[in-house]
């Protein structure tokens, strides 16, 4: 393949890679992705090919298809012991995020969301959402119709509104600021000023410190609370199971206010968080090891602020 192909293809890595993660939910599955793209488009016809952007998006997205239809995907999403992988701030696979649908498409919140959608809902959902599609562009790329497109995004968004009862984004600052507080009243128990700091319709969705064969899910502020408490309160069981005293930092993951767990420079664990109104309105934990791979590359190249707790 020539050096013009190749720098024609690198030019739009970016946005495949933001692409497949976004229908994927996993950035090792989004990477693979694109290199089988990228072997597609080595051995294509080139010169037939009138929009390469066009083609290239169309073939990554099928592919994502298929990776969301196998056998294994299905049994390891429905057997409900699956969480998107996180991704640190700045991260290049979190893709655009110039209009609120952008950043909001890749939280973790909606990642989660996505997987209840049917393979063809989530990627009208996010070609349309994130990336600012045309249904004519979308029926071109799934081999559907327009109208069939529109249709799959319409119930699309209504299955994800129907979970997602908040108003708009709250800015870093002012959700730093909640965190904070939750995170002190946690550490303390204090579950009085926990219950206080939680959204009527508050959800939390955990792996289970990485443990559980299942997701583990709470509703209501009180059973939330009681389990925001016994996770965050620290105890010498704890630290041996983590590999040591855990530092408790505040980053930005997925475009939200997280708490990560560090234990000597390694992160073992994060807690997203979303903000609303002044509450916190939904908590995603995921601290299984593979899930946390590519934001433990990121977080050693990255300068992080002192941790709010030093020694948990």
């Amino acid at each position: 393949m020539d050096e013009a192909a190749v720098e024609r293809f690198e030019a739009g890595r970016g946005r495949l890679a933001s692409l497949a993660y976004r229908l994927l939910g996993s950035a090792a599955d989004a990477e693979d992705a694109v290199q089988d793209t990228f072997l597609r488009w080595q051995a294509a016809d080139r010169g037939r090919i009138e929009v390469p952007e066009a083609w290239l998006a169309t073939v990554l997205t099928r592919l994502c298809l298929d990776r969301l239809r196998s056998a294994q995907a299905r049994h390891e999403r429905t057997a409900g012991a699956w969480l998107p992988e996180p991704l640190l701030d700045g991260d290049p696979m979190l893709g655009p995020a110039d209009t609120f649908e952008q950043r909001e498409s890749v939280s973790l919140a909606v990642l989660t969301l996505l997987e209840r959608l049917s393979p063809f809902e989530r990627a009208v959902y996010v070609l349309r959402e994130a990336f600012s599609y045309g249904h004519a562009e979308i029926a071109a790329i799934l081999g559907i119709s327009e109208s069939a497109s529109q249709q799959h995004l319409h119930r699309a968004r209504i299955r994800i509104s129907a979970e997602r009862r908040r108003g708009g984004e709250t800015d870093p600052a002012s959700a730093r600021r909640v965190v904070g507080e939750f995170l002190d009243a946690a550490v303390s128990g204090r579950t009085e000023r926990l219950v206080a700091l939680l959204t009527d319709d508050v959800t939390v969705v955990s792996d289970g410190a990485g443990l559980a064969k299942r997701l583990l899910r709470y509703r209501t502020r009180e059973r939330v609370a009681s389990y925001v408490r016994a996770g965050f309160r620290p105890t010498p069981a704890k630290r041996r199971l983590a590999g040591g005293p855990v530092a408790m930092h505040v980053a930005l993951v997925n475009g939200s206010v997280s708490v990560l767990a560090v234990v000597n420079d390694r992160v073992v664990g994060a807690v997203a968080f979303e903000v609303s109104e002044g509450k916190v309105a939904s908590l995603q934990g995921i601290a299984a090891p593979d899930r946390l791979g590519r934001l433990n590359d990121a977080w050693q190249r990255h300068a992080p602020q002192e941790p709010v707790i030093a020694a948990w």
